[in-house]
């Protein structure tokens, strides 16, 4: 198989994803203060205030003003999330909750590399293709990269919140192709959202693949 000179991955879904749910990585802390919960309650949830959340992607900010502003974007979704589930009063102190869920998700502990994304990585190191994430996760991807133990696969890594665009912006995609010689059409994109990578990518020239994780 041919493959292009650069090839951009997706990181949360992609390459790893939250081990069990985000539902049940709620539930767990949750329970630790003392709030009771149903897993199901909160992935409910969790997807309805997810998906009504704006993009993250802050076109106007300092670079200084980016970790406060991605933290506030999440805790207005993690509390969305519990009001949802009706248990939002239980908590004594949601802001100290959250700062600790926050930290949680920084670390390797609640997410788990997907079976095929270790070797299909050394698969195109040792095809000296370069590797790339673009993700609109935020800037907590460089330390959970580097707790899994996949940070050394990749050249760049470009979020939406440090480029103020978000998938499927083209503006995204764009800002990792800026060396110099680098174009679209050479470049692949991997993603599990059929609309944030495939077509987000065929959009800005570069060749979309879409994978659906079960």
């Amino acid at each position: 198989m041919m493959y292009p000179k650069i090839i951009f991955l997706d990181a949360v879904g992609t390459l790893f994803g939250v081990r069990g749910s985000v539902g049940q990585v709620y539930r767990d802390l949750a329970q630790k203060v003392g709030v009771t919960t149903q897993v199901q309650s909160l992935d409910k949830g969790f997807l309805q205030a997810f998906k009504a959340a704006p993009a993250m992607a802050f076109p106007d900010a300092e670079p200084t003003q980016i970790p406060l502003l991605e933290y506030n974007w999440w805790y207005q979704v993690a509390q969305e999330t519990f009001r949802l589930a009706g248990v939002l009063e239980q908590f004594d102190r949601f802001d100290r909750f959250f700062a600790d869920v926050y930290a949680h998700f920084a670390i390797a502990d609640p997410w788990e590399i997907y079976p095929d994304a270790l070797s299909t990585l050394n698969h195109w190191r040792k095809s000296n293709v370069s590797l790339g994430i673009i993700s609109n996760f935020d800037s907590r991807i460089y330390s959970v990269l580097e707790s899994l133990e996949l940070e050394s696969f990749f050249e760049s890594v470009t979020i939406s919140t440090e480029v103020g665009a978000a998938k499927p912006d083209g503006k995204i995609f764009e800002a990792d192709l800026q060396k110099p010689g680098s174009r679209p059409e050479d470049a692949w994109h991997v993603g599990d959202s059929r609309e944030m990578d495939y077509e987000g990518a065929k959009a800005a020239g570069l060749h979309g693949i879409w994978i659906q994780r079960v």
